[in-house]
């Protein structure tokens, strides 16, 4: 029961999200089993070690479980909350169908082991009415227990629907001081879920009903979604045009009302680039809007490929340096990154001539395999390479000065060198004089 004492919680999924979460929560003093499929990672945490990269995360960590706040095990236990944050992926149909296969599997390991009083809380995203199908699920496996929404008495657990918002590379700040909307089955199941996020976050605490939350969650990176879309068409435009789209958006933002975001290469990520298509499977009629910004942003990709083809193809006998493949600056996450697709497609075209820097990286990826590209620094790159791709905004990237990016020809997806001169063939296509 959530009381003066400390609850022992049990967090399903130590991944991006699963990790962080259950580091704060057991820095605030509550007992947490952290729950994985992979002995690798169970073995990891257990020596205080980390298998994902994330600003002050090992420290966390390794303070937590050597105070035996923190432990990993493959095998559930008795709790008296669950937290499950699993992914949820697309099917593998090809129509972008939402795949909650792994939050089904969380919650029949979770009903296992549930006991009256218990708090069960998806944070996964998830398309609208996961929550009450997962507490279906449970009420078959769990017959002896009554659930909210299923009973007139008062129900033996609690469920509730809580996502996350955070930045990778931001991610123990965020968690700790974002708001939270909490969606319960029931308003009891949200009072229940709000004590206990109480314990570890500062940020306002909002309940609502889960279907409501659940909503929110995927409306947060549609809207996002679809103003990075206007960007990357502006971006495109200006390209046809022969204008400077880094130029054009510095302007025009400097109208009052006016916040036009930056372009890149596409959207990446598991949250921007998948969200959306959540809500389009549920209303698949009455979104065209965000069905159109996930094809702007998908097309960008392809936008990019095309012209550093281009460049490519003008300097034939030059060595070529793709810059990233995170899907966002500063990470280590390659998950849907559109600088990953397309320095792979550029690879697979250009062989041994192809160079890939990424500094949060050990080894490129398996779709770079068989192509000739190699993975090498920063400084090999500036000294060996005559074309720079920039595909991601790294910190280590944006400090290159103009003196080493001299006589180099350069395609800057990014906008990160606005010293670089600009090439009157397209719109981030820019030479070095």
């Amino acid at each position: 029961m959530l009381g003066e004492t400390k609850p022992q919680v049990c967090v399903v999924g130590l991944g991006y999200i699963g990790l962080p979460t259950a580091a704060i929560i057991a820095r605030s003093g509550c007992p947490v089993l952290g729950l994985d499929v992979s002995q690798h990672v169970v073995d990891t945490i257990n020596r205080g070690d980390i298998h994902i990269e994330e600003v002050d995360l090992h420290g966390l960590v390794h303070g937590v479980v050597q105070r035996g706040l923190l432990r990993a095990s493959t095998r559930i236990e008795p709790a008296d909350v669950f937290v499950i944050a699993v992914p949820t992926p697309f099917a593998k149909d090809g129509h972008h169908t939402p795949d909650v296969s792994y939050v089904m599997a969380a919650a029949t390991e979770v009903a296992a082991a549930l006991k009256v009083g218990d708090v069960v809380i998806l944070e996964s995203t998830s398309p609208v009415g996961t929550t009450e199908e997962m507490r279906d699920l449970m009420a078959r496996l769990r017959p002896d227990l009554k659930f909210p929404g299923q009973t007139r008495e008062t129900p033996d657990v609690s469920i509730a629907y809580c996502p996350e918002r955070v930045l990778p590379g931001r991610i123990l700040e965020e968690l700790t001081n974002n708001d939270r909307s909490i969606g319960g089955i029931t308003p009891r199941c949200a009072r229940k879920a709000l004590a206990f996020y109480k314990r570890f976050v500062r940020g306002a605490c909002i309940t609502t009903d889960a279907r409501s939350a659940e909503m929110t969650k995927l409306v947060e990176n549609a809207y996002r979604d679809v103003n990075i879309a206007f960007a990357n068409e502006l971006s495109m435009i200006s390209d046809r045009m022969g204008l400077d789209v880094w130029e054009v958006i510095r302007l025009a933002n400097r109208h009052p009302r006016v916040n036009i975001l930056q372009p890149g290469p596409g959207v990446g990520g598991h949250c921007i680039a998948v969200d959306p298509w959540f809500i389009v499977h549920g209303a698949p009629d009455d979104t065209p809007l965000i069905r159109a910004a996930r094809s702007v942003n998908d097309g960008k990709m392809h936008h990019v490929i095309d012209h550093a083809v281009a460049l490519v193809e003008a300097h034939p006998d030059a060595k070529i340096a793709c810059l990233g493949l995170a899907f966002k600056a500063n990470i280590d996450d390659f998950r849907e990154s559109p600088a990953r697709f397309v320095a792979a497609r550029i690879a697979r075209r250009f062989g041994e001539r192809v160079h890939i820097v990424e500094p949060y990286a050990a080894e490129l990826p398996i779709e770079f395999t068989d192509t000739g590209a190699k993975l090498i620094d920063i400084d090999t790159a500036l000294e060996t390479c005559d074309v720079l791709i920039v595909l991601v905004d790294h910190d280590v990237f944006r400090v290159v000065p103009l003196a080493e990016r001299q006589g180099k020809a350069v395609y800057d997806t990014r906008g990160i060198w606005p010293d670089q001169p600009v090439e009157a063939v397209a719109t981030g296509l820019r030479l070095a004089s």
